[in-house]
């Protein structure tokens, strides 16, 4: 089966929706892509959104990390979620530094796209190249 990713941050209203816009824009089929909150916000940030929208992906909304979610997932990708995120054996976890699009100016923004961006390339390398998924 395709690898499944999961992009967890604590509103789901920035960073992971646009980590996870951006490794569907790049995977397309070859893996499946979530994302998740564990407080998830009202709606997803309109900078955010503006940036989604240029990748064509428009229907995002943010939704409850649950540990069905994270049983489902190959690789589980944390973005300041700290503690709620539930750790399950046989998981490969990241837990990835980025900015907040929320505190960020628009310059700011397209920073943390940018490091977003080139941190998906490099694990859809990972995963395109057949490494193993488990690292716990």
């Amino acid at each position: 089966h395709p690898p499944q990713v999961l992009f967890v941050c604590v509103a789901n209203a920035g960073r992971s929706q646009l980590a996870a816009a951006l490794l569907r824009h790049y995977a397309g089929d070859a893996v499946v892509v979530r994302s998740a909150g564990s407080a998830p916000a009202d709606d997803v940030q309109a900078a955010v959104r503006a940036i989604l929208a240029d990748l064509a992906d428009d229907s995002a909304y943010p939704k409850p990390l649950t540990d069905d979610a994270v049983r489902a997932a190959d690789v589980i990708i944390t973005m300041g979620c700290g503690d709620t995120c539930p750790i399950l054996p046989g998981k490969r976890y990241e837990d990835w530094t980025v900015g907040d699009p929320a505190l960020a100016s628009p310059d700011g923004v397209l920073a943390i796209r940018k490091a977003l961006e080139n941190r998906v390339r490099a694990l859809l390398a990972d995963l395109q190249a057949g490494q193993s998924l488990t690292t716990r």
